[in-house]
């Protein structure tokens, strides 16, 4: 009855429009969805309770040796409206269920004198707005090169955006925080060194694109369902605030290649007059298709620690030997001298694997432990790695039956060095390798310049590969973490074993010279709007020279606010990533991490403001447990968190994980206090915050009176 109901209201709107002209709102009200053709071009405008958020903006593809392409030229031929709302479980996530409920348009558009036809679908939800292009199969349009496609997002106003530089090949950057008239003077200063990068455009920037308008509107543009399809970037005209959509291109300069029946990724507008309900957004992971695996029960979070942080710092190496060359195909590793800062070793790896028992962990990533990496970087070499031939130092049978014994795995890391022809060579036996010798993940990277030669990491032919990467692993029951792949889009809703990603600037570079202290309360607006993130947090000694003196970083964080970081940068895959023996040196705060959960029935944002700060609170899967976490920019800030969101009646045992005093990120990252209260759902708590610091809180429920002796009430 509803669904007619919303089917004549809809119908009744067409016709008040006209027969160029349709309209939806969002099953709430709050947004109205425009689309009219102006003289054969299609255009649509989007608004949030009345305020303009996307403008006229038109829509279409160019192709190559087309006359016509797809930008004008059209009539509209149908349209057909309907609504729709279930709700479903992931098989890991922020929420035990989401609520998929939307109104939609579909507007099919005929190019006459092209004697074709193209669909365009908006999606409308309480927290945005979805469309793509849809390419049914007919006579006339089948083969398609892209040259561009002109998608526009014409913005109401010169918002505030955070924004890090379009690129082909790189998305670790800094943030920067500017108008978007002032992009163009500061891309220059924004662009720093990566080990690959292709910038495009003075004005060009990648999403997901946070930006904030001046009456108050928090706006995120991005894509969702990335699949057989290039990367979109978005180019801005400064002039006119006008962002167009910026595909990354192949060797050859083309954008893209498509054999109808087939569908562009999603383009995704997020709006809200609070920044809260852009963190709770769950649009991303709604227009992707539903889970393809039929069996998913292999498929566990994980909370990990591993052989890295040490080779990161530059205190130890991933290679074996000082050799200046290597043929894997010819050397003979047996007679090498071995450099004697190899980090990937029996004694080492089997320190680290009694930690993980001794304190929790369910996973040992060990990186460095295969031939080849003494010139794995910069030289374009095909045959890097073959991914199955440990290092003599590294007794894999022997290493993989200890960690048996003490109830941990072996994480399995792939560096390709971005020679991707010679991972899919590999990949079958690398995976075989893997299920016969107990490993069910991998940590795969692609650093450096893609091989095929001329080949970038977020065109289509890259976008493919890192898919099929993840189709092959569901094949042997391994769960994937990419890293410098492609942005994620929601994918990891249809395939759930891609179960976490980089694609951002991770905690690696706070070794590599540091991060911006705000990073951290920018990312879950836009990376992570597209899915989970191997962010690496949990370092402790902030002075890296103490690790290695000739790396003078330091890591722009207080010690609580690392704490933090495992609640408000959501994740299955955590990471533990400082060195057992900082752990040890702060046995108290390392307890939180031990403690914190990694998969959840319920999340809440309960305040945030992108670039100063963000709190999170998220209830453990299957308890009645929660865990905050807020982090803060160099501002500092004055948190008043209230505990309303608890239930009725319980108490809880919280234990404050906070900035000292006198911490600050720079100069005092390690002063902290940890106290224990009661907390019920009518507490509240004042919270000072560090410049570069938050706070992590425990919240246990008390089933037991005794719990609660000595408790003061906060």
């Amino acid at each position: 009855m509803i669904l007619k109901i919303f089917i004549a209201i809809a119908f009744f709107c067409l016709i008040a429009i006209g027969a160029n002209a349709q309209q939806i709102k969002s099953p709430d009200g709050n947004f109205t969805l425009n689309f009219e053709l102006k003289d054969g071009i299609p255009y649509y405008n989007l608004s949030y309770k009345d305020k303009a958020v996307v403008k006229p903006s038109s829509l279409g593809l160019e192709l190559f040796d087309d006359k016509f392409s797809l930008m004008n030229g059209f009539s509209v031929a149908k349209s057909e409206t309907s609504t729709f709302d279930e709700t479903w479980q992931p098989v890991w996530g922020e929420y035990k269920q989401i609520r998929n409920h939307y109104n939609e348009l579909a507007v099919t558009l005929n190019q006459e004198k092209a004697t074709r036809h193209i669909i365009i679908r908006f999606r409308l939800f309480n927290d945005g707005l979805g469309f793509r292009y849809e390419f049914p199969e007919q006579s006339n349009l089948n083969y398609m090169v892209v040259k561009e496609e002109h998608t526009q997002f014409a913005m109401a106003g010169d918002h505030t955006a955070f924004w890090i530089p379009g690129d082909y090949d790189t998305q670790e950057y800094d943030y920067t925080e500017s108008k978007l008239s002032e992009i163009r003077g500061l891309m220059k200063g924004a662009i720093t060194p990566n080990a690959s990068q292709t910038p495009f455009s003075p004005t060009g920037v990648q999403t997901s694109l946070m930006m904030k308008s001046a009456d108050g509107l928090y706006i995120n543009i991005h894509e969702a369902a990335l699949v057989d399809y290039s990367c979109m970037h978005l180019n801005l005209d400064d002039k006119n605030m006008v962002f167009e959509s910026f595909l990354t291109p192949d060797v050859q300069g083309k954008k893209g290649y498509l054999l109808a029946p087939c569908t562009s990724p999603w383009r995704t507008v997020i709006v809200s007059d609070k920044a809260t309900n852009i963190l709770q957004s769950t649009l991303t992971l709604n227009l992707n298709e539903p889970c393809k695996l039929k069996d998913t029960s292999w498929i566990k979070p994980v909370k990990y620690i591993g052989v890295w942080w040490e080779m990161i710092t530059g205190k130890s190496t991933w290679a074996y030997t000082d050799a200046p060359s290597i043929k894997l195909e010819t050397y003979d590793y047996s007679k090498a001298k071995p450099n004697g800062k190899h980090a990937a070793n029996n004694d080492k790896v089997k320190a680290y694997i009694d930690f993980a028992a001794q304190n929790g962990f369910s996973q040992v990533l060990v990186e460095g432990w295969n031939v080849g990496w003494e010139d794995w970087f910069g030289k374009s070499k095909d045959y890097v790695f073959d991914f199955v031939t440990p290092y003599p130092d590294f007794d894999l049978k022997m290493l993989q039956a200890y960690a048996k014994s003490k109830g941990v795995s072996l994480m399995m890391h792939h560096e390709t060095s971005s020679s991707v022809r010679n991972y899919e060579r590999h990949m079958d036996k690398a995976y075989q390798f893997m299920a016969d010798n107990g490993y069910n993940s991998v940590k795969s990277g692609y650093v450096g310049n893609i091989i095929p030669r001329g080949e970038h990491h977020y065109g289509q032919w890259m976008v493919n590969h890192y898919l099929y990467a993840v189709n092959k692993a569901a094949d042997y029951k391994i769960m994937v973490n990419a890293h410098e792949a492609v942005r994620p889009t929601g994918l990891c809703r249809t395939y759930p074993n891609l179960i976490g990603n980089e694609a951002a600037r991770g905690t690696e570079y706070e070794a590599f010279g540091g991060s911006k202290p705000f990073h951290t309360t920018i990312l879950p607006f836009t990376r992570l709007i597209g899915g989970p993130m191997d962010y690496t947090p949990g370092i402790f000694e902030m002075d890296i020279s103490k690790l290695n003196p000739e790396n003078h970083s330091h890591v722009n964080s207080t010690l609580a606010r690392q704490l933090a970081l495992y609640v408000t940068m959501y994740s299955p895959l955590q990471m533990a990533a400082d060195l057992p023996e900082n752990y040890q040196r702060f046995a108290d705060a390392f307890q939180f991490i031990k403690d914190v959960a990694i998969d959840w029935d319920d999340s809440r944002a309960l305040a945030a403001e992108p670039g100063r700060y963000i709190t999170m609170a998220r209830k453990a899967k299957g308890t009645n447990n929660w865990f905050i976490g807020t982090t803060v920019s160099e501002h500092g800030y004055l948190s008043n968190l209230k505990f309303d969101f608890l239930d009725e009646g319980k108490q809880y045992l919280a234990t404050i994980y906070a900035d000292g005093a006198n911490a600050h990120y720079k100069t005092n990252p390690q002063e902290y206090t940890i106290r224990k209260v009661l907390v019920t759902n009518k507490s509240v708590l004042k919270q000072q915050c560090a410049p570069g610091g938050g706070y992590a809180i425990s919240l246990i429920e008390i089933t037991d009176k005794a719990q609660i002796k000595g408790l003061k009430k906060l």
